[in-house]
């Protein structure tokens, strides 16, 4: 555009189109409203698709970790029962102990002695109560080593015998 076209004002100069505007008939705009709404359609159910796979993509994630705080429950009980299965064996331990202690303090002479004195009426021997017994000083076991040299002529005798019948 030349200098001589500058145009003074707000307003721009109209100028003349070089096309010629479609002019659609009804059957053309009924057409286009038809693949218009199937485009819509089309839409919807791609809309529908994605909100089903959120849903059950939440649902899932729901369900684990609904499976992850049931296990942890579960976890956290069994841990609480053994907590007290220890106390209570700590218990029995110490009780056990108590039970050894006094086990062996009633073990000694000298308490054995006297609870026989007091609970059963008990007293230790008089001279006159004693019987004594005399033994023989014979030793009445009697060695191996004849059994074995008879043993050893046996065999030697039977051995002998079948030598002797051979040769």
């Amino acid at each position: 555009m030349g200098r001589n076209s500058y145009q003074y004002g707000t307003s721009p100069r109209k100028l003349k189109p070089n096309y010629k505007p479609n002019k659609k008939t009804k059957k053309d705009i009924e057409k286009i409203k038809k693949i218009n709404q199937e485009q819509i359609r089309q839409s919807i159910k791609i809309e529908k698709k994605k909100n089903n796979k959120n849903v059950v993509l939440i649902i899932a994630i729901f369900l684990i970790l609904l499976f992850i705080s049931y296990r942890s429950s579960q976890i956290n009980e069994k841990f609480s029962e053994m907590q007290s299965k220890k106390a209570k064996l700590a218990a029995i331990e110490k009780t056990n102990g108590q039970l050894e202690v006094s086990i062996e303090s009633s073990l000694n002479l000298d308490n054995i002695e006297k609870s026989a004195k007091e609970n059963l009426g008990m007293q230790k021997l008089d001279n006159n109560q004693k019987v004594f017994v005399n033994l023989e000083k014979k030793d009445f076991i009697e060695s191996g080593d004849k059994e074995i040299e008879n043993i050893e002529d046996k065999t030697d005798s039977w051995f002998r015998k079948l030598l002797n019948m051979i040769f």
